[in-house]
């Protein structure tokens, strides 16, 4: 059992990452979706994925591409994501492998 002193010096507050940051994703991986509150205090709810016990957020631009995307090209098994722009101006790409 270890002190509480212990758990705060190795305390590392839980972070999202984007789909962004991998370098493939597979088609088949499981969506899970979570709420959250937001700094004033409203909720909101967003999509992610578990890759190696990390979470990463898909927003639903992406998933809207990738229905395009395997419609052209259904066989596809893999596929990784740009981003450009910041903010409410981001932009992905979802990109076929």
């Amino acid at each position: 059992m270890a002190k509480l002193c212990e758990e705060a010096k190795n305390y590392v507050t839980p972070t999202t990452k984007n789909i962004t940051e991998l370098e493939d994703v597979s088609v088949n991986v499981d969506v899970l979706e979570k709420e959250v509150l937001r700094k004033d205090g409203t909720p909101f709810r967003y999509k992610y994925i578990l890759v190696k016990d990390e979470e990463y957020r898909v927003p639903n631009s992406v998933i809207g591409q990738l229905k395009e995307q395997m419609e052209a090209k259904p066989d596809m098994k893999e596929f990784k994501v740009s981003k450009s722009g910041e903010g409410l101006k981001t932009i992905y790409t979802v990109i076929p492998m």
